[in-house]
């Protein structure tokens, strides 16, 4: 297996592979991984994710899976990388994070089969499925804003090539504390049926992210709080949150609300029977 990275070298974007605790550059360059400024892995030219997927946020939910998977949309403008903040607006309060698995599409795909989608995949990376439950009354169709703000798309630190995603943990911890812990196994769709899914429609461009879906136990996380994403043969994603300095504006749009649909989707539908509601810390 082979890792490699994106970071910033003496000021310029470089490509780097990993060795040991180095990065090295196509020139011979080495850096400290701990020392690196961390970019995105990849340039995608869009960032796909699968709804429910895992059987144990299925049963969290009481839900029932579709048929079929569905999907949603992240833009690119919310792409983060290993060691960047993930920003909070002022007013919001339901913050979740979800670890999980990130398919990094190598080369054109379009029409083909899961048999065939393998040859088409260029690696995987982790990622953190970030969401502003804050909106999820008035984009829970599309999740646009739920999803897709700035900064909650954090993927890295690498990709990492050859990798086998049968049998493979999935932990996210909270200032070092497990909150989430799966494996791939509980998958109801396999990569390979995700990316040939999605090609039936789409070209897949080499580059593009298709996030495989989370585990159970998602719950709101505050600012201050450092979350890494933990994937067995993938390595550590790690974020910190933090507050935005400025509020959502209140003159235009729908405004963040804190109905029963926001409070049951950010604490994993239990809030009623249990009656948690997060700690505010503004």
């Amino acid at each position: 297996m082979t890792e490699h990275r994106r970071v910033v070298l003496n000021g310029a974007v470089t490509p780097v592979v990993v060795a040991g605790d180095e990065l090295v550059a196509g020139d011979g360059r080495r850096i400290a991984a701990a020392d690196a400024v961390h970019l995105p892995p990849c340039e995608p030219s869009k960032i796909l994710c699968v709804h429910l997927n895992h059987v144990s946020r299925v049963t969290e939910f009481q839900a029932k899976l579709p048929p079929a998977p569905t999907y949603f949309h992240k833009p690119i403008s919310s792409l983060n990388s290993h060691r960047g903040e993930v920003v909070r607006p002022e007013g919001c309060h339901w913050l979740n994070y979800e670890g999980e698995v990130v398919i990094v599409i190598g080369r054109p795909c379009r029409n083909v089969s899961p048999a065939e989608a393998s040859d088409y995949i260029f690696g995987y990376t982790i990622g953190n499925d970030f969401g502003l439950h804050d909106f999820r009354d008035t984009d829970a169709g599309s999740m646009l804003r739920v999803k897709g703000s700035d900064t909650m798309c954090p993927v890295g630190p690498g990709i990492v090539t050859d990798w086998d995603f049968h049998d493979k943990r999935i932990r996210t911890l909270v200032n070092g504390a497990v909150r989430q812990d799966g494996s791939t196994n509980e998958m109801t769709w396999d990569m390979n049926y995700l990316v040939a899914d999605l090609a039936r429609t789409i070209t897949l461009l080499p580059g593009d992210l298709i996030f495989s879906g989370t585990p159970a136990n998602s719950r709101p996380v505050q600012p201050g709080d450092v979350v890494t994403v933990e994937v067995e043969g993938l390595g550590n994603l790690t974020n910190v949150v933090v507050a935005g300095p400025t509020a959502i504006r209140d003159d235009v749009g729908a405004q963040p609300t804190e109905s029963e649909e926001v409070r049951s989707t950010a604490l994993g539908g239990d809030w009623e029977f249990r009656g948690i509601r997060p700690p505010r810390r503004d």
